[in-house]
């Protein structure tokens, strides 16, 4: 069975070597809050790609200036993601997500939690952003996403944290959970555009995405790695706050997503620089619908897609209210939705 994506980075960060320190009791954070971070072999890395980057081109252009005012525009009233809640954030009224006017950043630092073309040697620049526009019954990081834990940042702070990632070596910057807070996120990166930022930008997130959001985010995002959760509606709504549409949204959101960078990881000299991974999360009983998922897959986006089948759930959170998800999941189960996999013909599966 696989570890935990926890376990994963705890122990990814010690064979690093890398020193990371608890901000506010959660997370992976290193010392980057501290304005300290420790020089982990400067900016370029041996096997890290440094072709021109598209955000890049788009902020020379002027382009990127005005995608960053039409995701303004759309946060008050809040219709950043499907759930169009309606909430006057920029008067600091919290939406669904609970994030109001202002953002929070749980943790950041090297992530070794990611697929290995993303994560390589040095890690993946991760910034784990706190709260969440799903909010599922079993998050794996419920402190973060639900409850809210982090630090309260600026865009000049949260700007400055991406170069220091790049200049530690990590290979990419990496926005995790970033649904609720992509004006910041835009206008945090323009910042650091102009401090000299030049590696590629992932956009990790549960897929609960809106379309018009994705299409402004056309160019600016180097590699995508969304979760595919669930295949059944009635299931998205019970287990994530009342979410039936997810379904709906995550397909639209991921093909637009393929649309932009195409479904494969493209990589040069070990490292992923442009592309896309999607990730199914094996639940017990197949509860996300792992045979539906890789059938979706190999139908809309290709049997060439790469893939993340997932085996590291474990209950979590409110999952004990809630079975069958108060089990982790059997090597049966496993090994079934891999054999599932393979007959939908898929053949890029990646971890």
């Amino acid at each position: 069975m696989a570890i935990s994506r926890r376990e994963f980075i705890k122990k990814g960060l010690k064979a690093a070597g890398a020193a990371t320190a608890a901000l506010g009791g959660v997370g992976f954070a290193s010392n980057l809050f501290a304005g300290g971070a420790a020089d982990m072999g400067g900016a370029q890395v041996a096997g890290t790609p440094r072709g021109p980057v598209r955000y890049i081109d788009l902020e020379r252009s002027g382009e990127l200036e005005r995608r960053e005012r039409a995701l303004w525009a759309m946060y008050d009233p809040c219709r950043l993601c499907p759930r169009l809640c309606g909430a006057n954030r920029a008067a600091g009224r919290p939406g669904i997500c609970s994030a109001a006017g202002s953002f929070r950043v749980a943790s950041a630092g090297p992530d070794f939690g990611n697929e290995l073309p993303i994560r390589g040697i040095r890690g993946s620049g991760g910034v784990f952003l706190s709260n969440c526009n799903l909010l599922c019954v079993f998050c794996q990081n419920w402190q973060i996403a639900h409850r809210g834990d982090g630090r309260q940042t600026s865009h000049a702070e949260l700007a400055g944290i991406l170069v220091d990632l790049q200049r530690r070596g990590c290979h990419n910057v990496s926005f995790i959970t970033p649904t609720h807070l992509v004006p910041h996120l835009v206008s945090s990166l323009r910042i650091a555009i102009a401090n000299g930022l030049h590696v590629p930008l992932c956009y990790n997130t549960s897929g609960y995405d809106s379309l018009e959001v994705m299409r402004l985010l056309d160019g600016v995002v180097d590699i995508y790695q969304p979760d595919f959760k669930y295949q059944d509606s009635a299931i998205a709504a019970r287990f994530s706050q009342g979410a039936p549409d997810y379904v709906l949204h995550a397909a639209a959101a991921i093909k637009e997503m393929h649309r932009q960078v195409g479904g494969q990881l493209q990589v040069a000299g070990g490292i992923a620089y442009r592309g896309m991974v999607v990730r199914h999360l094996v639940m017990p009983e197949n509860l996300g619908g792992a045979d539906r998922f890789v059938r979706w897959v190999a139908s809309e986006l290709g049997t060439d897609t790469h893939v993340n089948i997932m085996g590291q759930y474990r209950p979590m959170f409110r999952a004990n209210d809630y079975p069958p998800l108060d089990r982790r999941i059997t090597q049966a189960e496993f090994n079934q939705a891999i054999r599932w996999a393979r007959e939908a013909g898929l053949v890029n599966l990646i971890n």
